[in-house]
C-alpha cells in the first residue's frame, strides 16, 4: 500500500484531500519567501535601484497571496474577523494588486523608471488607477453580497449564482486574465528584440510561461464558474486543477524576474574568480622570481583578492622589464605561429617564454640600454598566465626559437 493509499484509510478520503489540498498552498509560498530571502541583500545593498525593490515587493505580494489561500490561513482570517468568508475580498484583493504589480513592473523593466514619455506615465497611472479601481469594487461588492456560509476551497463555485459575489467572481478573473493578457504579449515582444542579454531572454522565457499558466488557470476559473451559471458541476476543475496551476505558475514567474539579476550577479562572481584561477600560474612564477607573496587576508572579498593578485604581477613584471629579451620575444611569436599556433595564442606563449627567460637570468646590474615596452605584456597577463599551463606547448616554442636561421625549413 502506498503513503497516498495508507493515509486515505487512516484518515478518512476528506479528511486526506483537505490535509493535502491544505499543505499543498505553502509549497510555492516557501519557494517564494526562499526567492525573496535570496534577493533581499541584494535589495539592501542596492536599496536606490527602484526596480530592485519593486522585484522584491513583488515577490512578497505573491508570497501573501499564498499564505492567506491556504485554507487555514481563511478559516483564521475568518475567525478573528468574525465576518463569514471576509477572507474573500481580501484574497481576490491580493491578486488582483499582484496582477497590477506584475503589469506595472514589467512596463517599468522594459521601457525604464528614467522613461518620462506621456504614454509610459499615462499607462502606469493607467495601471495603478484602473486595479486600485477593481480592488475598491471588490469590498463594495462584498459588502452587498449575502455570504453567511464559510467555503474554505469551492467558495467560486459556491457562490457563483449570488447577487453581488457573482460580480465579484467575475470581477477579479477578468483582472487577473487581463493582466496576464497584456503582459504576456509585453513579454512575447519584448523577446523577440535585438541585443537582449542572456540572461534576461531566459527570464523572459520563464516569465511568458508562467503567465501562460495563468490564463490557464484563468480559464479552469472561469469554465467552473459558468458550468454553474448553466446549471452544471465542474467544481473539480476549481478544486483539483486551478491550485497546481496557479502554484506552478508563481513559481515560474519568480523564478522570470529573479533570473536576470541573480544570474548576473553569479556570472560576474565566477569571471572573477575564474580570473584569480587563471592568474595563478604567472603568480607562482613571480613569487619565485621576487621571493615574496600577496599577504592573506582572511575576510577579502574575491574582488578585492583578484586586485591585490593583478597588482602584485604587475609590480613584479616591471623590474623585469630590463631583462626581457625583445628579439628572443619576436622568435619566439614566429615560432609559435610556425607551429600553428593562431596570432594571439603565439603572442601569449612568446611573451611566456620570454618572461621564463627574465627570471631564469636573474637579476642584473642595470645598463643604459632601452628599457623594452611592457605596456601590452602588463595588460595581458591573463593569457600569459594561461600559456604558463601548457609546458609543453612552450618547450615546443622555446625549441624552435633557439634554432639557428634558416635550419627550420631544411629539418622540415
Amino acid at each position: 500500500m502506498d503513503v497516498a493509499s495508507a493515509l486515505t484509510a487512516a484518515l478518512g478520503p476528506a479528511e486526506f484531500v483537505s490535509g493535502f489540498y491544505t499543505s499543498f498552498w505553502w509549497v510555492p509560498a516557501g519557494v517564494l519567501a526562499v526567492a525573496l530571502a535570496l534577493k533581499l541583500p541584494t535589495i539592501i545593498r542596492l536599496w536606490d535601484d527602484p526596480l530592485l525593490r519593486a522585484v522584491g515587493g513583488l515577490l512578497l505580494l505573491a508570497c501573501a497571496v499564498f499564505v492567506f489561500v491556504a485554507p487555514s490561513t481563511i478559516a483564521w482570517v475568518n475567525r478573528i474577523t468574525g465576518v463569514p468568508n471576509i477572507s474573500a475580498p481580501w484574497v481576490y484583493s491580493l491578486l488582483t494588486a499582484y496582477s497590477g504589480a506584475c503589469l506595472w513592473l514589467i512596463t517599468a523593466w522594459r521601457n525604464g523608471l528614467s522613461d518620462q514619455s506621456a504614454t509610459t506615465r499615462r499607462t502606469r497611472r493607467w495601471v495603478v488607477s484602473a486595479y486600485s479601481g477593481v480592488i475598491v469594487a471588490l469590498w463594495v461588492l462584498f459588502l452587498l453580497a449575502d455570504v453567511p456560509e464559510e467555503r474554505l476551497r469551492d467558495l467560486d463555485t459556491y457562490y457563483a449564482n449570488t447577487p453581488f459575489m457573482r460580480e465579484e467572481i467575475l470581477l477579479y478573473l477578468l483582472a487577473h486574465t487581463t493582466a496576464a493578457l497584456v503582459t504576456s504579449k509585453l513579454i512575447r515582444n519584448w523577446i523577440r528584440a535585438d541585443g537582449l542579454d542572456a540572461w534576461l531572454r531566459w527570464g523572459l522565457k520563464f516569465l511568458g510561461l508562467g503567465y501562460a499558466l495563468n490564463l490557464v488557470f484563468d480559464a479552469v476559473k472561469l469554465t467552473a464558474v459558468v458550468a454553474r451559471w448553466t446549471g452544471r458541476d465542474l467544481d473539480w476543475l476549481n478544486m483539483n486543477v486551478a491550485p497546481p496551476v496557479a502554484c506552478l505558475s508563481a513559481v515560474l514567474i519568480a523564478v522570470g524576474f529573479i533570473l536576470p539579476h541573480a544570474g548576473q550577479y553569479l556570472h560576474g562572481r565566477w569571471r572573477i574568480r575564474l580570473a584569480h584561477h587563471q592568474l595563478r600560474p604567472l603568480y607562482l612564477l613571480m613569487r619565485t622570481a621576487t621571493g615574496e607573496r600577496v599577504p592573506l587576508v582572511l575576510r577579502a572579498s574575491p574582488e578585492l583578492r583578484l586586485i591585490r593578485r593583478e597588482t602584485f604581477i604587475r609590480d613584479a613584471l616591471l623590474p623585469l622589464a630590463q631583462r626581457l629579451d625583445g628579439d628572443l620575444r619576436a622568435r619566439s611569436y614566429d615560432a609559435a605561429r610556425g607551429l600553428g599556433f593562431p596570432p594571439d595564442r603565439a603572442k601569449a606563449l612568446a611573451a611566456a617564454v620570454a618572461v621564463l627567460e627574465a627570471v631564469d637570468a636573474g637579476p642584473r646590474a642595470p645598463d643604459d640600454t632601452a628599457v623594452p615596452d611592457t605596456t601590452d605584456l602588463l595588460q595581458e597577463i591573463v593569457t600569459v598566465s594561461r600559456a604558463l599551463r601548457r609546458p609543453d606547448d612552450i618547450r615546443a616554442v622555446r625549441a624552435r626559437a633557439a634554432l639557428p636561421e634558416g635550419s627550420v625549413s631544411v629539418m622540415e
